[in-house]
């Protein structure tokens, strides 16, 4: 359950980076922006954890990331 609430901690604050960025200058959503790769880099780690760690098959993957098996191993199986 930590990480659940971590992760909707998270939500909140980028949620409110965006209505705050709506309201700045345009050079500010370069930072917002910059915060998509880092996601991206942090759903591969993750992937990778589970299934290091844990095992994970390419359909938990897919079940926790809503897509389907396939879909799961095309987007992070060479990385893993």
């Amino acid at each position: 359950m930590e990480a659940a609430r971590y992760l909707a901690q998270l939500r909140d604050l980028m949620e409110r980076s965006g209505r705050k960025v709506a309201e700045a200058d345009p050079e500010n959503l370069t930072h917002l922006l910059a915060l998509q790769a880092v996601l991206d880099q942090a759903i591969t780690v993750a992937v990778r954890g589970q299934r290091a760690r844990w095992g994970r098959s390419w359909a938990d993957i897919g079940r926790g990331a809503n897509i389907t098996r396939q879909a799961a191993q095309q987007r992070w199986g060479g990385s893993s």
